[in-house]
């Protein structure tokens, strides 16, 4: 088992290490932050079927799993955990994956 990220996921993980390093002054926190969602994914590659179904509310077949303040959105695919999303938890999801196949 394994874990993948799409484009979208590295961007948003470039972005949000940008956005953190920009309001914080620090390369540090930003890094920091980064280091801890990444280390999610580790997690998730291990044991894909640890977050949360999102089936009835996002996507079929939709998991998400927090981390602080944000929250990574993966599949389960051939036993990997593909990571498509990472955003803040004050986004509106639903509005920013619901359209999504």
């Amino acid at each position: 088992m394994a874990f993948h990220l799409t484009p979208e996921a590295e961007a948003e993980l470039d972005d949000i290490w940008l956005y953190i390093a920009r309001e914080s002054g620090s390369v540090e926190i930003a890094s920091r932050l980064v280091e801890t969602v990444t280390q999610r994914f580790w997690l998730l590659g291990q044991h894909p079927q640890m977050g949360r179904r999102r089936d009835h509310d996002l996507r079929e077949g939709l998991r998400s799993f927090p981390v602080g303040e944000y929250v990574i959105l993966y599949r389960v695919v051939a036993g990997d955990a593909l990571i498509l999303h990472v955003m803040h938890c004050s986004r509106d999801i639903e509005g920013l994956v619901g359209g999504e196949s």
